[in-house]
């Protein structure tokens, strides 16, 4: 039993590593949806919000990662 709840913890992990991240990522997928239907911006302007958005949420992930990583160091 203890195998099986360390194989499902293991599998969420790949897809649910870090909860920032994943709530972030939606949150920028509702911006962009919110930007193409609500206020009829154009499938470029809501592409790009969604492009800029993920790059912006993975860019801030990764320098939180590296904060964290280097605190745990010293």
């Amino acid at each position: 039993m203890t195998l099986l709840k360390t194989l499902l913890r293991e599998i969420t992990g790949l897809f649910v590593d870090d909860g920032v991240l994943a709530l972030a990522v939606l949150v920028v997928v509702g911006l962009s949806a919110w930007a193409l239907a609500d206020i009829r911006a154009g499938e470029a302007i809501a592409a790009g919000v969604l492009v800029g958005g993920c790059l912006l949420v993975l860019v801030a992930s990764v320098v939180r990662a590296a904060y964290a990583t280097r605190a745990s160091r010293e």
